[in-house]
């Protein structure tokens, strides 16, 4: 048998102490997840945004890039896509939401460098790049986001899975346990009163 579950004064008040410290924890974990759920929120709406602006800005870059394609020809659209120098500006940092790391990631976007003469170009390959470039951007910004809010969720159902065990197990546990303890004790001091009538009854 546990000793912690023996019917003392101390282990009343060590019983009394743990539910009050399980009732602070699920108060401190709703809060928790009511949080991160509506971070969570915000960041689908905000993901919804940008995947409907990349889609728009893709379609309008597809569009140019076959007009230059028709203009210039495949292979030579291939040859320059190929000249574009790697873009090595994205850093990724992290910042904590309740304890949740997230990437915060940052692009350093200078002036578009051009790598191609225009002499042997068109406006519709100067066209398609610029809305590439919103693309790449947007696409960073959305993979943030989406990681962001894949992080959150799972952060959300381990706070409700706490949340749950404390309501549901550890709350109810030491509220039984505070109860059963008690009775015990009153049960005690009601043979003890009536003990000590006996006696007293007996010496008169």
């Amino acid at each position: 048998m546990d000793p912690n579950t023996f019917p003392t004064k101390g282990n009343l008040i060590a019983a009394k102490n743990s539910l009050k410290l399980a009732g602070m924890g699920y108060g401190l974990m709703d809060k928790k997840r009511n949080i991160l759920i509506r971070e969570l929120m915000g960041l689908i709406d905000e993901a919804k945004g940008i995947q409907s602006e990349i889609d728009a800005v893709f379609t309008a870059a597809y569009k140019a890039l076959q007009e230059a394609n028709i203009e210039l020809g495949i292979n030579y659209v291939q040859e320059i896509g190929m000249s574009i120098p790697i873009d090595e500006g994205v850093g990724i940092k992290a910042r904590s939401i309740m304890g949740t790391e997230i990437p915060l990631v940052r692009h350093e976007s200078g002036p578009m460098e051009v790598a191609y003469g225009f002499n042997n170009t068109s406006e519709s390959l100067d066209i398609a790049r610029q809305h590439f470039e919103r693309v790449k951007e947007l696409t960073i910004k959305l993979s943030m986001v989406e990681n962001s809010a894949y992080r959150l969720a799972n952060s959300i159902k381990k706070t409700q899975k706490r949340a749950n065990a404390l309501k549901n197990i550890t709350i109810p546990h030491y509220q039984e346990l505070s109860k059963s303890i008690s009775d015990a004790l009153e049960e005690k001091e009601r043979e003890e009163f009536t003990r000590l009538k006996v006696i007293k009854r007996m010496k008169d």
